[in-house]
């Protein structure tokens, strides 16, 4: 029926509520927003009853067929909600879904989720009778050039701003990672009032305490001190702290120095690389022995073992997040 951009949700939603959606993509932040925008509105519009399916293994996708023809126990409207977390339904599934679409109950608003689906799942008959029985919501990654200003955007709809020399630095600091953004970004709601921003403050609240630790992380790392990395890496999983933020704090300093490999290589100067790649003052001779001690193939080779991680991470393949992430890190400060 249609397709929506996550930014199209709410003007959508303001129209009305479809029978039915797909939300699927690799960006796992706007895809939950999404979610949850659509759930709160569904809420809002007498959908009380809630009902969620889980595609993991021994799942039976008769259960589901079998709930969409039953009519509401509690409330006229109900929501049926169905995770697809491999985004790979089966045969049984796939046919399931088309069964599902060809007879969509009455009263229920029903919303689908899976990870990135490449060309080949969209081909699928499943994914065409979705695609033609509802609205799908593609999410992707927000490109590096437009970080900052979905940065100003977010401040905005909190009520703060700040210049572009200000967005860009948090973008710097976040590359890659919109959660992380997010969560900077809540943070500054929290501790400053409405109205501008200046650098100070959102320099000091990005460094402050709460994650002054994970620097130290990738402070290590740079420094070739396995030892000392290791024992920071124990303590923030001891803390709590999201693997996403250590995975974080060590790629972009990885990709930082690939960065400047590949410039050394082409044969632009160091000083002007470091300004490019806006290193402060401050890590620069730190920057500069990392550099000394590792190749470029080395390099390239984390930023792989990286995303794979992140795949761990989102639950897209199996292991040990927190030991994957002592080798990345030990890879590089050996």
């Amino acid at each position: 029926m249609a397709r929506l951009n996550a930014d199209q949700l709410s003007a959508h939603l303001q129209r009305g509520l479809a029978a039915l959606y797909l939300i699927f993509g690799d960006e796992p932040l706007l895809a939950l927003e999404a979610a949850d925008a659509i759930r709160a509105h569904a809420r809002h519009s007498g959908y009380a009853e809630r009902e969620v399916f889980t595609a993991e293994a021994g799942f039976s996708w008769q259960t589901l067929l079998a709930s969409g023809n039953s009519l509401s126990l509690f409330s006229a409207r109900r929501i049926i909600e169905i995770r697809i977390p491999t985004g790979k339904p089966g045969t049984e599934g796939g046919q399931a879904l088309q069964d599902y679409c060809a007879r969509l109950p009455d009263d229920t608003m029903t919303l689908i989720t899976c990870p990135k689906l490449d060309k080949q799942a969209q081909a699928t008959k499943w994914f065409k009778a979705l695609e033609q029985a509802g609205t799908l919501i593609p999410v992707y990654p927000v490109e590096r050039a437009k970080l900052p200003q979905w940065i100003g955007q977010r401040l905005a709809a909190q009520n703060q701003r700040a210049d572009s020399a200000t967005t860009q630095f948090l973008a710097d600091r976040v590359e890659g990672n919109l959660l992380a953004a997010h969560q900077e970004i809540q943070k500054l709601g929290l501790l400053f009032p409405a109205g501008p921003l200046n650098f100070d403050q959102i320099r000091e609240a990005v460094l402050d305490v709460s994650r002054y630790d994970v620097f130290n992380l990738s402070d290590a790392m740079l420094a070739g001190d396995a030892g000392r990395m290791a024992r920071i890496l124990d303590g923030l999983k001891g803390e709590g702290v999201a693997p996403t933020l250590a995975l974080w704090a060590l790629t972009q300093e990885i990709r930082t120095l690939a960065r400047l490999k590949q410039g050394q290589r082409k044969g632009a100067s160091l000083p002007q690389l470091l300004r490019e790649m806006r290193v402060w003052d401050s890590r620069q001779s730190l920057v500069q022995r990392a550099l000394s001690r590792l190749s470029e193939t080395r390099l390239i080779a984390g930023l792989k073992q990286a995303a794979a991680l992140d795949r761990m991470i989102k639950g897209l393949a199996q292991g040990d997040v927190w030991d994957e992430l002592l080798q990345l890190g030990l890879g590089v400060a050996k």
